[in-house]
């Protein structure tokens, strides 16, 4: 009898960690850098949307500065992203009371 709660309690969080994967993927997080002269938008995949940049970056003599703030925005929208889907999986797995340092998906 509890082999058989056990594996419907697995099965329902299997659902719900692929429902939340969905989620995940689907949202967006936005980064910026000097000072929100440069913005970044990813998808929960980490794959880039969206640059946008202030005008006054837009200079041929800045460009080696310009390159480096595009990438400190993408950096930060990543950090945004990871922190954002640990919390959220963190969540979901809490009623698991998995072993210290476990982590799903396996």
């Amino acid at each position: 009898m509890n082999l058989q709660k056990m594996m419907k309690q697995a099965q329902e969080m299997q659902s719900k960690i692929a429902a939340l994967q969905e989620k995940i993927e689907a949202e967006e997080m936005d980064g910026a850098s000097g000072g929100g002269m440069v913005k970044v938008r990813i998808n929960g995949k980490h794959s880039l949307l969206k640059v946008s940049l202030d005008d006054s970056l837009i200079k041929v003599e800045e460009k080696e500065m310009l390159e480096d703030l595009i990438v400190a925005a993408f950096n930060d929208a990543k950090e945004k992203m990871d922190a954002s889907t640990s919390s959220q999986m963190a969540a979901a797995t809490s009623s698991l009371n998995l072993p210290a340092g476990m982590k799903l998906p396996f």
